[in-house]
Parts: structure tokens; C-alpha cells; sequence
């Protein structure tokens, strides 16, 4: 396949930000609350409570054992009782987004595969965060989201994306390499470009655009979480994805974490545990 004439700019993915599916009302208003202290709790968990579909998926998530639960949570509002805010917007967040794109549009890419990779990252990103002691809400949210971009195109581009696939196999390379080769620009530029549009924080924004170079200047803590988290799930190939290349570690990332040996192989055992888990919450 020969690369498309025109390269696609920003401004084609921005143009086309409006095709894609929108987020329940409730779950836009989530985001927008991140930063919010008067946020009436108890009106938000009503309106979730009218979509069935993603309530059910909030409590599968919610009565799994990585929350332990020592009592089931039966609706929103109990999760909330039970879990706290923060906790239960991130799972609603990460229910709703993991059924709101359409599958099947692109030639060779496995939207099965993709949700495994993002599910594991987030499974990951959580156990990291909860060894030390960062914020384990917004390490699951971004692991789950840090390559949001490639639905993005994906859904927008199929056929422009469907040439990546088939370059980076031909080619052996990395991914960011083949989309920038085949269509200018990259699944981080249009990650960026949608956490803008669907209002997620400052600190997500941040993780998104960095995680692949977490030493950059000012990319965050968050982002450097998000890369090594990246990297494990590739190694321990939870996804069962052939193709996934396992990126080069940043160095400036492995050492901000400050993590042990033996700590990782534990977190290697947690996170294939805690994966299975969540993945049959939020992926049957």
C-alpha cells in the first residue's frame, strides 16, 4: 500500500472530533467535576443510575476484589458510599468509555487486542501507584486512556490507519514511527486533541501527551507511571498481542519510581492478576 497523498494535519483531526461517539451526558459532567468541591454527589449518582448498562458495568468493576468490598455495592450511590467520589468517577469513567467506539471499521486492527493492552496498563498503572503511594484513581484512568489516539484515527481514518498496520509490519518498527511515516501525525497529537474536547484534567492531559517521553521537560509524574506501566504489560504480553513491541525504558521513568527488584516481579504477579479481573468487568 502507498502512503496517503496528503498527510493528515491537527486540524483534520480536530475537524473530525465531532463524528465520534459522545460520551454519556453524565459522564462529561464527571470529568468536568474533577477539579470541583461542590459537586452534589447524590444528584450525579440518580442520573448515572438511568443508564442501566453502565451502572451494571460500574458495580461489576466496583465489587471486584482489587476494591475489596467487604459489602456489595447494589447501586451508584452506594459505591460512592463505599468507595469515595474519586473512586467511583474513575470507574464510571472507564465503563463508559470502554463501550462508547465502534468496532470492525479498520482493517487489521483488533479492537479486542487494543482494550486488553489499555485494560492491563490500567491494572498495572494502579498496582504502581499504590506502591508509592500516588493518586491510584488517576493511574487507572490513564493507564486506560494513555492511547486513546489510536481510536481515535482509527475510527475517523480507517482506511489511513489500516496503511500503519501494514507498514509497521512490513517495516518492524515502532508504532509512533509508522503513524508519523504513513499519516504525519500521531496517536499522542490525537489522544491530546480528544482529552481537550471530552474536558479530562490537567494532570490526564499531561500523562497523555507525555508517556512516551516522560523525560521531557514538565511531562509529569503521572506520565512517567504510565511508561513503565506501558512497558510491563508489553513484556508480560497480556494483551497476546504478536506484534507488540516492548519500547525502550526511560531511565529518567525506571528511576523516578525507585522500585526494587523484587518489588516488580510481585507487581508483575498482581498485575496479571488484578488484569483478568477487570477485564471481565469491563470487557464482557
Amino acid at each position: 500500500m502507498s502512503a496517503p497523498q496528503q498527510p493528515l494535519t491537527l486540524d483534520d483531526i480536530v475537524a473530525h472530533l465531532d463524528d465520534l461517539p459522545s460520551l454519556p451526558a453524565v459522564v462529561m459532567e464527571l470529568l468536568d467535576s474533577i477539579d470541583q468541591e461542590d459537586v452534589d454527589i447524590s444528584v450525579l449518582a440518580k442520573k448515572v443510575s438511568y443508564d442501566q448498562a453502565l451502572t451494571a458495568k460500574t458495580l461489576r468493576l466496583a465489587n471486584s476484589s482489587q476494591y475489596g468490598l467487604q459489602v456489595k455495592a447494589t447501586t451508584i450511590q452506594q459505591a460512592i458510599t463505599y468507595l469515595g467520589f474519586q473512586t467511583t468517577r474513575s470507574l464510571i469513567t472507564s465503563a463508559a468509555i470502554t463501550g462508547c467506539f465502534p468496532e470492525g471499521r479498520c482493517p487489521g486492527f483488533d479492537d479486542k487486542q487494543f482494550w486488553r493492552h489499555s485494560v492491563a496498563t490500567a491494572a498495572c498503572a494502579k498496582v504502581l501507584a499504590r506502591q508509592i503511594r500516588f493518586n491510584q484513581d488517576y493511574a487507572f484512568t490513564a493507564g486506560l486512556l494513555h492511547n486513546i489516539g489510536r481510536l481515535v484515527l482509527v475510527s475517523s481514518f480507517p482506511e489511513h490507519y489500516a496503511q500503519v498496520i501494514v507498514y509497521r509490519a512490513q517495516h518492524d518498527c515502532p508504532l509512533l514511527e509508522a503513524e508519523r511515516t504513513v499519516l504525519g501525525i500521531d496517536h499522542v497529537q490525537a489522544g491530546v486533541a480528544l482529552a481537550e474536547r471530552w474536558n479530562f484534567s490537567d494532570t490526564m492531559r499531561l500523562a497523555i501527551s507525555n508517556y512516551p517521553h516522560p523525560e521531557a521537560p514538565g511531562a509529569g509524574f503521572l506520565a512517567a507511571l504510565i511508561h513503565v506501566a506501558n512497558a510491563i504489560v508489553c513484556a508480560l504480553d497480556l494483551a497476546q498481542a504478536g506484534d507488540d513491541m516492548v519500547p525502550r525504558v526511560s531511565m529518567v521513568a525506571w528511576q523516578a519510581l525507585g522500585l526494587s527488584e523484587d518489588t516488580y516481579l510481585q507487581l508483575f504477579r498482581e498485575t496479571e492478576l488484578r488484569y483478568d479481573e477487570i477485564t471481565a468487568a469491563l470487557l464482557s
